[in-house]
């Protein structure tokens, strides 16, 4: 079988995303009879209808379910090709780094600043991003490394990490867990956690402690579902909703050292899994890197204090801020 060209994917994921051939031509720009025949020939060369039709609204079968999730895969990597080529086709080609704000940009910028001193190293931009930003970042060619922090999707990266802290709860003052000495992550179960845009259920488990609280309960399927909190998109947002007691947290212990509050108190969090922080760059399964990466890579071991033999496997480890790598 022929395989499909990216113009045909970008078809069918525009028609799979809009449900409709006509609303999916208008947004391609073209008419709907030679999109249909497009989609036509797609399933033809299937050999399996990739739309249920009938409906008000075009129903993915199967097959479509697929196409639709392996699709998107192909248009990131072609586009995040795309925006390589054209840095690497600069005159003075640079890198760019990204890391979210706070610790993260605090991190990245050692490494930066010990980058530049080298010899020969080529200029770094320097990119902030937003919550979970930086790994999509990098997958999409927008950046060429990233600083990246728990939870996040290993997914077309290879990862370097950087170091580890603990976690604390933060619990509004009024709450009864706030007068506990210490708290295990099964204390939380059924206490409302603030949402972040596009968890998943593997970041939301991690949020919430339930990574850990799963391992310790005896028969499976006893956790209950945690009440939905407010939908954040910051720390500071985060702890301003714990504060007004609409929800508890588990937060970096830089966090709680920088932010005291008259009406938050942190507690240890004595089986809470850590917060970590990791260098990301695009995954070559054939081991061989740009240069400039390679080279920022070292420099990130260097700074951090992992041995190059093994800078997969290393992790430094801090308990506030100040102290340890970072």
């Amino acid at each position: 079988m022929e395989d499909f060209d990216v113009r045909e994917i970008r078809y069918f994921l525009a028609v799979a995303e809009e449900r409709n051939f006509s609303r999916a031509a208008a947004r391609l720009g073209m008419s709907q009879p030679p999109l249909s025949r497009a989609v036509k020939r797609m399933e033809r060369r299937l050999g399996a209808p990739l739309f249920e039709r009938g409906h008000r609204a075009l129903r993915l079968t199967a097959a479509g379910l697929t196409l639709r999730d392996e699709g998107r895969k192909v248009l990131e990597v072609v586009s995040a090709a795309t925006r390589r080529t054209r840095r690497a086709a600069r005159a003075a080609p640079a890198l760019t780094a990204t890391a979210e704000p706070g610790r993260g940009t605090e991190v990245l910028r050692r490494i930066v600043d010990a980058y530049a001193a080298l010899p020969g190293a080529p200029a770094t931009a320097i990119a902030v991003s937003g919550y979970r930003a930086p790994a999509a970042a990098v997958r999409g060619g927008h950046a060429d490394i990233a600083v990246i922090s728990t939870p996040y999707d290993r997914r077309g990266l290879a990862v370097l990490p950087l170091l580890e802290e603990r976690r604390v709860a933060a619990v509004p003052a009024a709450h009864p867990l706030a007068s506990r000495a210490e708290l295990r992550c099964a204390d939380l179960a059924g206490e409302p956690f603030p949402r972040w845009p596009g968890d998943t259920d593997a970041a939301r488990r991690y949020v919430t402690g339930q990574d850990r609280a799963d391992a310790d309960r005896a028969e499976p399927g006893e956790a209950a579902e945690d009440p939905a909190g407010p939908l954040v998109h910051d720390m500071q947002q985060l702890l301003e909703v714990v504060g007004l007691g609409q929800a508890l947290a588990l937060v970096p212990h830089h966090v709680a050292e920088r932010n005291p509050r008259p009406d938050v108190v942190y507690l240890p969090v004595a089986d809470a899994s850590p917060y970590a922080m990791a260098l990301a760059w695009p995954d070559d399964p054939a081991g061989l890197l740009c240069p400039a990466v390679d080279l920022f890579v070292k420099t990130a071991i260097d700074v951090v204090g992992a041995p190059v033999d093994s800078p997969r496997g290393t992790v430094g480890t801090v308990d506030a801020v100040g102290a340890g790598p970072a």
